[in-house]
């Protein structure tokens, strides 16, 4: 199995042989922006050590992956965790964290609740006016915020496996930007990063059959894991355990309804705006 879109590490720590998958594991979602907070710390006029962190996080395996690589980036970085709740699935309110947040004013929030988790965030941060310098989240592109919501979602950053301004290329698709631009022609909408994905597992596939010369399960599985390829999507390697070792994460943040990458900074776009929301 290449997969796209299970990225729990759970699925890669039990010693399976026959997964692999093209995406960044769970845990590496949002640690980008915990690093990108301590870089920025003196923006908000205080060092690394003295930022602190909030986190609302779907009681589910993929999000909880996520807290807990927040969670272990924060404490390399000496960060203080001061609100870590665990929301239910079908996130559709998430008050009681947020007027926590308000009495405890962190400097940073992170969230991660899938599509609905991501929508009602930046409704409710909105509605309750909170403000928290650095929010973060994962599923933006898929929930459709900068899209639905520009005005509310503005400089919230985003986890992205995938983003169509990244110079990645390969012989199927060409860049990442020819994907997106098709992408839109055939469907009639912007590529979220969980199509680049599922194209690209699909691609490893055929990349394997390829290499393979046959159908036999054990010589897809070797082909498969000696997959070495560059794609439109990043590229693709996989260690021991089936993760893609090859791609990072990608951080953006939305500006003007748009989401612009901000790192790694190799292709950043521009540099992180990082405020007070409600002055």
């Amino acid at each position: 199995m290449v997969e796209a879109n299970g990225a729990a590490r759970e699925l890669f720590t039990k010693g399976y042989r026959y997964i692999f998958a093209v995406l960044t594991t769970s845990d590496q979602y949002l640690t980008p922006v915990i690093d990108l907070a301590a870089k920025n710390a003196e923006k908000l006029g205080k060092e690394p050590q003295e930022l602190t962190l909030a986190m609302a996080m779907e009681d589910d395996p993929f999000a909880q992956d996520v807290r807990a690589g927040v969670l272990a980036e924060a404490q390399r970085l000496g960060i203080n965790c001061i609100i870590d709740d665990q929301l239910p699935p079908a996130l559709d309110d998430m008050s009681t964290t947020l007027s926590k947040v308000k009495v405890l004013k962190p400097d940073i929030l992170v969230v991660s609740g899938h599509g609905m988790g991501a929508l009602t965030a930046v409704k409710q941060i909105e509605a309750l006016r909170v403000d928290v310098p650095i929010i973060a989240m994962t599923h933006c592109d898929a929930a459709q915020v900068a899209e639905k919501m520009p005005e509310a979602s503005q400089n919230i950053f985003c986890a992205q496996q995938w983003h169509r301004s990244l110079t990645y290329k390969g012989d199927l698709f060409g860049s990442a930007a020819d994907f997106a631009a098709l992408f839109k022609k055939v469907y009639g909408y912007e590529a979220p990063y969980q199509a680049a994905e599922s194209s690209a597992s699909v691609y490893v596939f055929a990349d394997a059959f390829r290499r393979a010369r046959s159908l036999d399960p054990e010589k897809v599985r070797d082909a498969i894991a000696a997959t070495d390829l560059p794609t439109f999507f990043g590229p693709i390697k996989f260690d021991a355990s089936g993760k893609n070792i090859a791609k990072p994460m990608v951080l953006t943040q939305i500006v003007d309804g748009k989401y612009v990458v901000v790192a790694p900074q190799k292709w950043a776009a521009r540099k992180p705006v990082i405020e007070h929301r409600h002055h």
